[in-house]
């Protein structure tokens, strides 16, 4: 018995040594969208758990489960009903349309939006990413990455006419309500990969800015920021 007690002694002596933590892992707010809205993260050395809360509106949800890690660029976000968050690569974004009710994981889209032929931001380029009346804006050095605008084309609706339209061959196409590709503000894109798809057709990806739109007034934070010993 008393070998078994002096094993068990050591193994904590090891784990308090190694600096291993055995109480609950800290929780702090890296981002504030205003006075009543904010994300905490949940986990040690800045990576774990996001919750969005707005206490307003009374949510408290869950976007990403677990691994979250801040997004290091200028973040700027005064939109409420259409709300977008990115991680540390920007290789994706997790999007409510709900005011945070709900969330979802949308990405960037097929095709060549990148001068190298990608399809997507690399990290090293991101300038930052702007949410603004309901639409999302990535800047990078080479491209403006877009969210549509907050609405789907009426004519894509239940029983809706449809989008029909003429390839350079004559061939004439139709897009179905029953198939109208991707709802609006759920895939990233370029002006450059717009060219090309049938996405351009639409009226919400139509009269895109070349340019962030300007953000006046803001309260919030331009940064996600962490403290690395939290908890310890």
């Amino acid at each position: 018995m008393s070998l078994k007690y002096t094993k068990g002694i050591a193994l904590v002596a090891v784990l308090i040594g190694s600096g291993c933590q055995t109480n609950e892992p800290p929780t702090q707010v890296v981002y504030r969208f205003d006075d009543h809205r904010y994300l905490e993260l949940k986990g040690w050395d800045c990576e774990g758990e996001l919750w969005y809360t707005d206490t307003k509106r009374g949510i408290h949800t869950e976007p990403v489960s677990q691994y979250y890690r801040l997004f290091t660029r200028k973040f700027i976000h005064p939109s409420e009903r259409y709300i977008a968050i990115t991680g540390w690569s920007a290789g994706g974004f997790m999007v409510s349309k709900d005011f945070g009710q709900t969330w979802q994981s949308v990405g960037f889209a097929p095709g060549h939006n990148e001068p190298n032929g990608d399809d997507y931001a690399p990290y090293e380029d991101v300038l930052s990413f702007t949410v603004v009346n309901d639409q999302g804006f990535l800047q990078t050095k080479h491209r403006l990455y877009m969210s549509s605008k907050p609405f789907d084309d009426p004519r894509l609706a239940t029983n809706g006419p449809g989008i029909t339209y003429t390839l350079e061959d004559g061939t004439v196409q139709k897009i179905e309500p029953r198939s109208p590709g991707w709802a609006w503000g759920m895939v990233y894109m370029t002006k450059q990969g717009l060219e090309g798809s049938t996405e351009q057709l639409k009226t919400n990806w139509q009269k895109q800015p070349d340019k962030v739109p300007e953000v006046k007034g803001y309260t919030g934070w331009d940064h996600m920021q962490c403290n690395m010993d939290a908890g310890r």
